[in-house]
């Protein structure tokens, strides 16, 4: 008969503990109207390959001169300097920091 209520509540709290952490991810999701808050705000970049929204300070970025190109993965970031060398243009050398400084 133990064996049974102790199973019965092992079974509860792991529904439980499933069902609110589903519950955080779907409110954590954005609504668009956040989300076009965000881009407006400048907190969201979109991704030039892919187009998906990304935090605007994302580690995965290419530098064009005076433009910061920003990606949410490195295969976009591939796929992007791969059609830019397709299309005949190349990326200036990245600039190492002196040693001396």
């Amino acid at each position: 008969m133990w064996k049974w209520i102790i199973l019965a509540a092992a079974a509860y709290l792991l529904y439980r503990m499933f069902s609110n952490d589903i519950k955080r991810k779907l409110a954590k999701r954005d609504d668009p109207a956040e989300q076009e808050r965000k881009v407006a705000a400048g907190e969201m970049v979109k991704d030039p390959e892919c187009g998906a929204y990304i935090s605007a300070d994302s580690a995965i970025t290419v530098r064009d001169g005076e433009t910061v190109h920003r990606f949410c993965s490195y295969d976009c970031r591939d796929s992007f300097l791969k059609r830019l060398e397709q299309s005949g243009r190349t990326l200036p050398p990245r600039q190492k920091p002196d040693e001396d400084s």
